[in-house]
C-alpha cells in the first residue's frame, strides 16, 4: 500500500529542445482532437477511402473499402481540394511533435527513471522500450529506454496490446506489462505499463521518453480490456484519504524568472501544496467534473474581455495539460483579438496574430469561467510564439467545430490546478503575478 509519508513535488523540466511554433502546435491539436477548422488556412480534415485486402496485379480487386477522416494540407495557392489525390500529406515536419514540459518518473526494481509528458487529455502510460526495433534504438540519442528485463518486479500482461493513432497516420503501439511506478515519492504497485514496439516518425521526434495520461481510464487504449491509470490505482490504496485522491499541476514559464516563485513548475500526487494556495491569497474554488467522455470537463458558460462578458451559454471546457494553446469559440477569439490593436487573423499561419511590441497596458484582461468563477489568463501568455514580421502567434486560438473549449497551458499557467478525482471535481486558485513579462517570444 502507498504511504503518504515522504511525498514530494515532481519537478517539471522545461524541455530545452522544444521550439515554439504557433502553426505547428495548432496542427498537432487538429490531429489530437480531430476537429475541422472553421477559419481558413492550409490544413483541414477530409474523408479518405482506403481499400484493404485487395489483390491482383494492380491491387484493384477484392478487399474492403472504408472511409475515414485524415488530416490534409492543401497545395499552396489553392482552395480546399475536392479529392484526396490533390491533398498533400501532413508529415512530421508540419507539426509540433515535442512536449514543452517533461517530468521524471521511476519505473521498476531497481528504478529506471524516464522523462514523461504528463497529459490530462489522455489515459495511457506508455514508454520507449527495449522492444523497439534496433534502428530506432540506435538513433535514440538522449532517450532513456525502459528495459523490462532489468526489473525484478515487471510482469508481462499476456494478450494485452495498445495503440495510439492520429489523423495524419502517426501511431505508437506495443505490448503491456505491470510494474512499480513512483510519482513524487508515492509508489504504485502493479501499475500497467505500455511498452512501445513501434513508433512512427512523428513520435520519434519527441524529446521525452513517453507519456503519462492523467485523464479518466475509460479512454485508455489497451485491448482487449482497458487498464487502470496511475491515479485510479493510487485511489485504490487504502492509505490514501478521501481528501487526497487527487493530483495538482503548477506550471510556470521562463517569463516568471523574476517572480517570487521563480517560475517554478511542479506536479503533486496525493496532496495539495498549501504554500501555493497560501501565496494566492484565496481559497480553492471547486466545480463538478463531467468525466463521461473521459476528460476533466466542467461548465464554462462565459468569458470576459476587459470586463465585458462574452456569453457562452451551455458551454463546457476541458483542462488539458497536454495542449499548449487554449482553444475557444470563434466569437470569443474575435472578442479577444478585437481588443488588441493591430491583431489580425493570418490565413497562411492558420491563426490569430498581433504585434509583438504590444505592451502589457495595451493587452486586454481576458478571463474564462471555471464553473461560476472567472480566472484570468496572464497577459504574458496571450502571446505564444514568434510569427515573423514583427508579429506574435496568439496563445488563444479557434476550436473549430469542437463544441467545447480546451483550456491548455496558456490558461493553466495562470492558476494552480487541482484535479480531484476522488470527489469528481476540478479546483483552482489564481497564480499571483507581480508583473507581466510580455517580452517577445524567442524567434
Amino acid at each position: 500500500m502507498a504511504s503518504l509519508k515522504g511525498l514530494q513535488k515532481i519537478k517539471v523540466t522545461h524541455n530545452k529542445n522544444y521550439k515554439k511554433s504557433g502553426t505547428k502546435s495548432y496542427v498537432w491539436l487538429l490531429n489530437k482532437w480531430g476537429f475541422e477548422p472553421t477559419k481558413p488556412g492550409p490544413y483541414y480534415q477530409m474523408q479518405k477511402v482506403t481499400q484493404t485486402g485487395a489483390h491482383g496485379s494492380s491491387h484493384k480487386f477484392g478487399g474492403k473499402a472504408y472511409s475515414h477522416r485524415v488530416l490534409a494540407k492543401k497545395p499552396v495557392g489553392t482552395d480546399t481540394p475536392s479529392d484526396a489525390s490533390q491533398a498533400g500529406e501532413v508529415g512530421a515536419e508540419d507539426q509540433q511533435n515535442d512536449s514543452m514540459y517533461l517530468c521524471p518518473v521511476q519505473i521498476g526494481t531497481p528504478a529506471q527513471t524516464v522523462m514523461l509528458d504528463f497529459d490530462t487529455g489522455s489515459a495511457d502510460l506508455w514508454v520507449w522500450s527495449s522492444e523497439l526495433p534496433s534502428s530506432i534504438k540506435s538513433s535514440s540519442s538522449g532517450h532513456t529506454i525502459f528495459n523490462p528485463s532489468k526489473s525484478s518486479t515487471f510482469k508481462t500482461s499476456t494478450g494485452s496490446k495498445w495503440q495510439i493513432s492520429y489523423g495524419d497516420n502517426s501511431s505508437a503501439s506495443g505490448t503491456v506489462g505491470t510494474d512499480n511506478v513512483t510519482l513524487g515519492g508515492l509508489t504504485i504497485k502493479n501499475q500497467s505499463i505500455e511498452l512501445a514496439q513501434r513508433l512512427s516518425a512523428q513520435f520519434q521526434q519527441s524529446t521525452g521518453d513517453g507519456l503519462l495520461g492523467l485523464a479518466f481510464g475509460r479512454i485508455n487504449t489497451v485491448t482487449p480490456k482497458a487498464v487502470a491509470t496511475p491515479v485510479d490505482n493510487m485511489i485504490t490504496e487504502s492509505e490514501i484519504p478521501k481528501d487526497a485522491e487527487l493530483f495538482t499541476a503548477y506550471l510556470g514559464s521562463w517569463r516568471d524568472a523574476d517572480e517570487p516563485d521563480k517560475g517554478e513548475s511542479f506536479y503533486t500526487f496525493g496532496y495539495i501544496d498549501q504554500n501555493a494556495v497560501k501565496a494566492s491569497g484565496q481559497e480553492i474554488y471547486y466545480t463538478p467534473v463531467d468525466s463521461s467522455q473521459g476528460f476533466w470537463q466542467f461548465a464554462s458558460t462565459s468569458a470576459t474581455v476587459n470586463g465585458k462578458i462574452v456569453d457562452q451559454s451551455g458551454n463546457t471546457a476541458i483542462a488539458d495539460t497536454g495542449t499548449t494553446l487554449a482553444l475557444v469559440a470563434d466569437t470569443t477569439c474575435e472578442a479577444i483579438y478585437g481588443a488588441i490593436e493591430g491583431a489580425t487573423y493570418d490565413q497562411n499561419q492558420q491563426g490569430w496574430v498581433f504585434p509583438s511590441n504590444t505592451t502589457a497596458d495595451n493587452l486586454p484582461v481576458v478571463t474564462f469561467a471555471v464553473g461560476d468563477k472567472q480566472f484570468i489568463v496572464q497577459k504574458e501568455d496571450l502571446g505564444f510564439a514568434d510569427a515573423g514580421n514583427g508579429m506574435v502567434y496568439g496563445g488563444i486560438q479557434s476550436r473549430g467545430t469542437l463544441d467545447f473549449d480546451i483550456l491548455g497551458d496558456t490558461f493553466l499557467k495562470g492558476i494552480y490546478a487541482i484535479f480531484d478525482q476522488g470527489n469528481s471535481r476540478f479546483g483552482a486558485v489564481q497564480r499571483p503575478e507581480t508583473e507581466q513579462n510580455v517580452s517577445a517570444p524567442p524567434a
